[in-house]
């Protein structure tokens, strides 16, 4: 298996070779203050590690098994981790590996087939204490124990992806919520047991820094979760909640309130949404502006106001109500090539069009008309 410390002399010559192509662009050999590179033993560490940052994680993994030397150049010198090409047997390499890769900051676990289980993301926990960003969506197979080991042994977690985990409990996620506290982006879509208004409580409480969370087709989630983001998340940016069905306009009205960074919000399928949550959004940038003003002054703030918009299947909106959101936020667009401003299944909306679109509209009759 690769990251086994069992490498034929093939393979050697083989990774060798492959290492030397990086290097110098040929198989040729390369030179290193003056002295000829021609055996996989001459490549001194600086260099090795220069090379290893150019290799797939796949290439990488056997270069470490050449030697002892490189295997502790290359396990200590590795930051980043992809093992989503490994189709099978994930979790013995995931074993084999992380004790020895014990300087890694992001490591995406991937998987098409469901393969993890807890006792791999344990021994990550274990000897991985530099992670910031772990991947471990569609791990069906993984239960709370993963939480709880992840919440102790990976505090520095800044980006935390467990989309598709559908074993996980809120009262797992809330737990680590007091651990990990830096958390900036969670993707918990269709983790419909763990996202609960519970939870949510808990990210709101312990995660002030989170900007970007995605909580996709997660039907447990109500007023009182999102309210709690909005309350205690005030950096948020981006927000997906397609298909949280329960959520009302006081969500919305929270986060236009609280929330005046937020570029992004998903609000597909969420059909109690009414034109009220539409003209908050719209008047919470009137109604803030003077304090955006301030902060852009102190370079705290770019461009301010929504950027993108999911109200696909909102159907409780009218025409009126949208186009003032649509004048307010110039950023949204309803036109071709652009549509940030996503309305499907709106067939009441369609008269609802972006400044642009207006404007090429009126070009066009201008043409069409001087034309004849």
């Amino acid at each position: 298996m690769i990251g086994e410390a069992k490498v034929g002399n093939e393979d050697l010559n083989l990774c060798f070779e492959k290492l030397m192509m990086v290097a110098a662009g040929n198989s040729e050999g390369v030179k290193m203050n003056g002295v000829g590179i021609t055996e996989w033993k001459d490549i001194p560490v600086e260099l090795l590690l220069r090379i290893v940052s150019l290799l797939d994680d796949q290439t990488a993994i056997v270069a470490s098994s050449v030697c002892s030397g490189w295997r502790d150049a290359i396990c200590l010198g590795l930051t980043q981790l992809c093992l989503s090409w490994c189709r099978k047997n994930m979790n013995n390499l995931v074993l084999s590996l992380a004790p020895k890769f014990t300087r890694l900051q992001t490591l995406i676990l991937r998987q098409e087939n469901p393969q993890l289980e807890d006792n791999a993301v344990e021994t990550i926990s274990k000897f991985c204490h530099d992670l910031q960003d772990l991947d471990l969506s569609k791990s069906f197979k993984l239960s709370d124990r993963s939480l709880y080991a992840l919440a102790h042994g990976c505090p520095n977690l800044k980006k935390l992806n467990i989309s598709g985990c559908t074993s996980f409990s809120d009262e797992a996620l809330a737990y680590l919520t007091n651990f990990c506290r830096k958390l900036k982006i969670l993707n918990l879509c269709g983790c419909v047991k763990a996202a609960t208004d519970h939870a949510l409580q808990a990210i709101g409480r312990n995660c002030n820094m989170l900007q970007s969370l995605n909580l996709g087709w997660c039907d447990n989630v109500g007023d009182l979760g999102v309210m709690s983001l909005a309350y205690g998340c005030h950096d948020l940016r981006c927000l997906d909640l397609c298909g949280c069905v329960r959520i009302t306009d006081d969500s919305v009205i929270a986060l236009a309130n609280e929330c005046l960074h937020l570029r992004s919000l998903g609000l597909y399928y969420c059909r109690n949404i009414t034109d009220r949550a539409m003209y908050s959004l719209a008047h919470s940038r009137v109604k803030n502006k003077g304090l955006t003003w301030e902060l852009s002054m102190k370079g705290r703030y770019e461009d301010d106001g929504l950027k993108s918009l999911n109200i696909s299947q909102c159907t409780a909106l009218t025409p009126s109500a949208v186009q003032a959101l649509c004048d307010t936020f110039p950023a949204l667009h309803t036109c071709s090539g652009r549509h940030s401003l996503v309305m499907s299944g709106c067939l009441n909306l369609t008269s609802v069009h972006c400044a642009c679109a207006v404007q090429a509209h009126r070009t066009f009759n201008t043409i069409f008309h001087t034309a004849h």
